[in-house]
This record gives structure tokens, sequence and C-alpha cells, in this order.
């Protein structure tokens, strides 16, 4: 019974590190995403600067608001680069959160494995000694009953 108990207990906990790996492997797939974003967000701030062309063929006025719209673009690249990079800091704990709560469920469920082996051991090893016990009784008879 108390092998039982305990079977059901590990079950019980493996479920929930298995509820735990798959909350931290969404929570990284929507991280993932997120970082695609950013790359892309990026991709688009430095097509933006490229493509506003050179500044020093136009008159004054607009070389100055050109070069300031660069500056501003430039400044929210860097601004997403340095997000990015953050962000990309938490991805890595939580790429190790993932691997050990994955390890953890692992090795829950081979102390569950073992401790079923062993339960099954010792039905098994109760069967076979009641199967004896009755053999025995039964030769037990078979030898009263010729004796008498």
């Amino acid at each position: 019974m108390k092998r039982t108990h305990t079977i059901a207990s590990l079950g019980t906990l493996v479920e929930l590190r298995s509820l735990d790996v798959d909350r931290l492997q969404a929570d990284l797939a929507s991280q993932e995403a997120t970082r695609t974003r950013y790359q892309n967000n990026l991709a688009r701030l430095d097509a933006l600067t490229e493509g506003s062309g050179a500044t020093g063929a136009l008159p004054l006025a607009l070389a100055l608001n050109c070069g300031a719209y660069k500056q501003n673009v430039m400044a929210m690249a860097d601004l997403h680069r340095t997000d990015l990079a953050l962000h990309e800091a938490n991805m890595a704990v939580s790429q190790r959160k993932l691997a050990d709560a994955w390890t953890k469920r692992e090795l829950l469920g081979k102390v569950l494995e073992q401790e079923q082996v062993l339960h099954a051991r010792e039905q098994e090893r109760a069967v076979r000694k009641r199967e004896d016990d009755i053999a025995t009784q039964s030769w037990m008879a078979g030898r009263t009953a010729s004796a008498a």
C-alpha cells in the first residue's frame, strides 16, 4: 500500500513537472516571437536610415531636417538593439530554467519508473507465493488423503 501511494505521489509530481516544462516552453516560444519582431523592426529601421539618402546635396533646411530624421531613426535603432540584447539575456535565463525543469521532470520520471518496476516485482512475488502456498496445501491434502 505504501509503494502504491509513493507511485501515485510520484506520478502527480511528474505531471506537475511536465506542466511546468510545457509552460516554460510556451513562454520561450513567446519570447522567440518577440525577438523576431525586434530583429524585423531593426531591419526596417536600418532600411529607413539608408533609404533617406545623402544629405549633402540637399538645400540647407532639407539637409538639417533629413539629418535630424536620420539621427532620430539611428537613436531608435540603438534603443531597439539595447532592448533586444536585454531580451536575449532574459531568453537565456528562460532557456536555463527550461533545461532545469526538464531535467527535474526526467529524474522524477526515472524514479517513478523504478518504483513501478519494484511494485510489479513485489506483486509478482506475492502471486508466486500464493500459488506456491496453494500448491503446497494441495500436495499436503493429497498426502493426507492417501495416508488415510
